[in-house]
């Protein structure tokens, strides 16, 4: 496929699909398309799924894939208008209930520390869908905590003790702080643009995906495209909120960007890779077919930093 027919077959997709290939790839908002992704396919499926509880699945964090949390980080992340009264509405009931003594959000009782991968996805979709200051500085305050001395963050730290950081934790609190600072949110923000950059020199100094010590993967399944990713690291997603942050590029880039383009097929598109295990609101994508959300993310990474 030619460039243009790789763009016809996203256009050829679901709604959310449309708006993000729209908007990213030919540069042109088209709010139509964003209005529709809550009144058809994979979004209006999301908002269906919700409950007479107020909630999806059991609530805030149980289970996984189905609860309330990573319901709505798959909705800010199809690009769901910002002032959908759903998420908004389970967004602040999370806010107002799930708060643990340390300021954090905490679906565990009988764990005294809050997640800290946790609280930076939740901070993601809760500034995206415009939660109240007040409800995210306490998280804000909790997360600024848990910063190691390497730059990055690492979920045991506050549990069970740790002295490096995790790249699964490190990116979904990066992100957090992302869409944090997009908004007009002025809690401690003064600090996270230095707590921030420390987050990308530490991904960075691993090359997104390599062990400090013997530059080997740290784990081979990073190096693997995943749709929706979640909380799990790999290098696309890695990529993609670089991108979408404005880092700049760095050859320390390289490796993951070479790894990015040879997994292009022959006929431009990208392939998915084996779901997560757990039930899903959302038909899983079948290994080893075309993937749209895989290589309309993969395109516009390429876009950027190519």
């Amino acid at each position: 496929m030619r460039w243009s027919e790789v763009i016809g077959w996203l256009l050829s997709g679901d709604v959310a699909v449309q708006f993000q290939t729209t908007r990213d790839l030919m540069r042109r908002v088209d709010l139509d398309l964003q209005r529709r992704i809550a009144e058809e396919g994979e979004g209006a499926t999301l908002l269906a799924a919700r409950g007479d509880s107020q909630h999806w699945g059991l609530g805030f964090y149980r289970p996984k894939w189905t609860c309330s949390h990573y319901t709505l980080l798959d909705l800010k992340n199809l690009g769901l208008s910002r002032s959908n009264s759903v998420a908004r509405e389970v967004t602040g009931l999370i806010l107002r209930r799930e708060k643990g003594q340390d300021g954090g959000l905490n679906p565990s009782p009988g764990v005294t520390g809050s997640d800290a991968c946790i609280n930076g996805m939740a901070l993601n979709y809760a500034a995206y869908f415009g939660a109240e200051e007040s409800q995210l500085s306490s998280i804000i305050d909790f997360l600024l905590e848990q910063q190691l001395g390497d730059g990055g963050f690492n979920c045991r730290l506050n549990r069970s003790g740790a002295h490096h950081s995790s790249v699964h934790t490190t990116l979904s609190v990066f992100e957090g702080i992302s869409q944090y600072r997009r908004g007009d949110y002025l809690h401690r923000l003064a600090e996270l643009g230095d707590v921030q950059q420390g987050a990308v020199e530490f991904l960075l100094r691993h090359r997104l995906y390599r062990s400090e010590r013997s530059h080997e993967p740290i784990n081979d399944d990073f190096t693997r495209f995943h749709h929706p990713a979640r909380w799990h690291f790999d290098i696309l997603r890695c990529l993609d909120a670089f991108a979408d942050a404005g880092v700049r590029y760095d050859p320390r880039m390289d490796d993951a960007l070479g790894i990015l383009d040879r997994r292009r097929s022959a006929d431009g598109r990208w392939m998915a890779t084996r779901a997560y295990p757990g039930a899903t609101h959302l038909p899983v994508p079948r290994a080893g077919q075309p993937s749209r959300w895989v290589t309309l993310i993969a395109m516009r990474v390429l876009h950027a930093y190519t």
